[in-house]
């Protein structure tokens, strides 16, 4: 029967990297909707890129893109988290003091994911691991 201790070790890493793929698959959607109109908005139509709104889709859009695959996954979610931010309390915050009230409850999960996934990185699937030379399992030899 195998050690609990060493499936967490060899599993934290990887979940780490699940996180960080869903969690920029999700946020990608935000950025479509906003440059491509995909999946089609209520509101209909694309923003101006030169926007507030346009740059935050570029940020949502590709910065997601980033993330997803795992490049400069630091400094790229460091800036999301950021962005995350400023629309939380620009848009959100001024409705109510309460985030389940003024709807920015997902700018706040966003920006502290983000801000978790600065300090993380990118977790072993991800190009940054494969950039610093590691493979992309490691598995310590109790679990093999």
């Amino acid at each position: 029967m195998p050690n609990m201790k060493s499936i967490y070790s060899v599993w934290t890493p990887r979940m780490l990297s699940i996180l960080r793929v869903v969690v920029a698959l999700l946020f990608m959607q935000h950025g479509a909707q906003k440059l491509f109109d995909m999946p089609s908005s209520s509101q209909g139509g694309t923003v101006p890129l030169l926007s507030m709104i346009g740059v935050a889709g570029i940020l949502e859009f590709f910065g997601g893109l980033l993330v997803f695959l795992g490049v400069c996954t630091r400094p790229v979610a460091f800036i999301l988290s950021g962005e995350m931010a400023v629309a939380y309390f620009m848009v959100h915050s001024p409705q109510s003091f309460w985030p389940i009230v003024n709807r920015g409850e997902m700018a706040v999960l966003y920006c502290f994911v983000f801000l978790y996934l600065a300090f993380a990185g990118g977790g072993v699937w991800s190009i940054d691991n494969l950039r610093k030379g590691n493979a992309i399992e490691r598995q310590p030899a109790e679990v093999r």
